[in-house]
């Protein structure tokens, strides 16, 4: 298994919750991101507790009730298969709480953290409707883009967190770009993961992750509920013919801004009308 790859995990914690997905500190390259991707059936609860980070609970699939003090939000979700191609609900919670979710669907759902301090945040439920949606890039580079948490979101303290999807034969995350380097106003710092999911249990991605001098430069065949780890560098992202892709993306470092460079090489496919 590639250092930058994890897959899935289907480590059952009760009858009713499996944990797919769970990168840390302790097992990752990264300090800003941490993951984990459960799996519920009706009756299946998780507590998360978030100490000195924030996260944000992304209902990839299936229907919960989430609770943090007073906070209480009832049918959380939208839908049963991510290639719906629809929003879905989050709930964004910060530092020093905790969460209680119960599952009323069976499905899905990514927990997306990272250190914050900043107590004064509100516990907020980001509905579906409320996601930025934007179509990116053409030739072969086209993607649909949810976003839940961006840069200028005021909800989250350092999160960012947005959906992508890549149609067959296409590429995303392209021309490749980066965002290794705590240099603003020219680049940010960030580290990244993928969660990518395929419309097929035959399905595969591939994803490159790299550096200008190489001593970082891994291509990985990625499948379904499996993510890709980005501490540094390019990391483009290819759908074959036949299948369509889907990625949560989770981004965090230093500063909360979202700032990047192409690789120059390949620059010019932007522009090359």
């Amino acid at each position: 298994m590639s250092r930058l790859k994890r897959e899935v995990i289907n480590f059952k914690i009760d009858e009713n919750v499996t944990l797919l997905q769970h990168i840390s500190k302790e097992n990752s390259l990264l300090n800003y991101v941490e993951v984990q991707v459960f799996k519920l059936a009706p009756g299946g609860s998780l507590t998360v507790t978030t100490e000195d980070r924030e996260v944000c609970a992304v209902a990839l699939t299936g229907k919960y009730k989430m609770c943090e003090g007073e906070h209480l939000f009832n049918s959380v979700g939208t839908r049963k298969s991510v290639f719906e191609r629809i929003p879905t609900d989050s709930v964004y919670v910060p530092c020093k709480k905790e969460l209680k979710i119960d599952c009323l669907e069976p499905g899905n759902i990514i927990l997306c953290y990272t250190p914050s301090s900043d107590n004064k945040k509100i516990t907020t439920l980001i509905r579906a409707n409320e996601n930025s949606i934007e179509a990116r890039g053409k030739y072969n580079n086209k993607r649909l883009v949810h976003n839940i948490l961006d840069d200028q979101s005021e909800i989250a303290e350092n999160l960012l967190v947005v959906e992508v999807y890549t149609d067959s034969a296409n590429w995303s995350s392209y021309p490749p770009h980066k965002h290794d380097q705590d240099n603003l106003p020219h680049e940010s710092f960030l580290e990244e993961t993928y969660y990518h999911e395929m419309d097929s249990d035959k399905g595969f991605v591939y994803q490159r992750v790299y550096t200008d001098d190489r001593i970082l430069d891994e291509t990985m065949a990625v499948y379904n509920q499996e993510m890709v780890i980005v501490p540094k560098g390019y990391h483009p992202v290819s759908v074959p013919d036949g299948y369509n892709g889907y990625y949560l993306n989770i981004m965090a470092g230093p500063t909360k801004i979202w700032k990047f460079n192409n690789e120059k090489d390949h620059e010019w496919i932007i522009n090359r009308d």
